[in-house]
């Protein structure tokens, strides 16, 4: 399941060259400090069939480039961030975030996933990060497309020493599809279920037409010091 220090410190620092140009500003982050109980807890959801079964030898945080390889993955290019909160408000550090969703395509990185024989070979489709002392994680991955059934999503999985892992989704705001999808409005209360939306932002300073989302997790639990 981890990888070991040096993959992790590689993946920082990866993070750390896109996390001061763009990302950190996308809509809907907010601040280090917020008051506990201005903070919405996030509402758990399916992990869903498609996490991997068989996990790629590269699981950084870069979702677009495997290994060494020159050519990326097709799709928007994305620069997703946030930051892992526990029920007071405090950063959570040292958190393991996964996150793992199809292709462009609509194929998972798993031998069961729809469209499989369309599945994009350079997508990485599961990435890890671990958090830095403000909770920060950041992945570069592409922008969420649907396939049949499911509105645009990306899974996530938060791993915290000595409790038990938590898995959500995150959802693009403004998506028509959301109101058709079971999983999402299953959700029956508005602002937990609006807590799962991020705003994928263009970048204006992009010219390959990036964009940028923010998606910040509050957890159900105070971590034991």
């Amino acid at each position: 399941m981890m990888t070991n220090s040096h993959e992790f410190t590689r993946r920082r620092f990866l993070g750390g060259l896109a996390l001061g140009a763009a990302a950190f500003s996308a809509p809907g982050a907010f601040a280090p400090g917020a008051f506990a109980e201005e903070l919405l807890r996030t509402p758990a959801q399916t992990e869903g069939p498609f996490y991997p079964d068989k996990l790629p030898l590269d699981t950084d945080n870069d979702l677009l480039i495997l290994n060494d390889a020159i050519t990326p993955a097709v799709g928007t290019v994305t620069h997703l961030t946030g930051k892992i909160f526990d029920a007071r408000g405090e950063p959570i550090r040292n958190a393991v975030v996964e996150i793992w969703q199809c292709d462009n395509n609509g194929a998972y990185l798993h031998t069961r996933s729809g469209n499989a024989d369309k599945r994009d070979g350079n997508f990485q489709g599961f990435g890890r990060f671990l958090t830095g002392s403000t909770g920060e994680y950041y992945f570069r991955t592409i922008k969420p497309v649907p396939y049949p059934g499911r509105t645009p999503h990306i899974h996530y999985q938060v791993k915290v020493r000595g409790k038990d892992k938590f898995t959500t989704q995150c959802y693009v705001k403004g998506e028509p599809g959301n109101a058709r999808d079971g999983i999402f409005m299953g959700i029956r209360d508005v602002k937990a279920r609006e807590s799962l939306l991020a705003d994928f932002a263009p970048i204006k300073e992009s010219r390959i037409g990036e964009v940028a989302a923010s998606f910040n997790i509050v957890l159900g639990f105070t971590p034991e010091a």
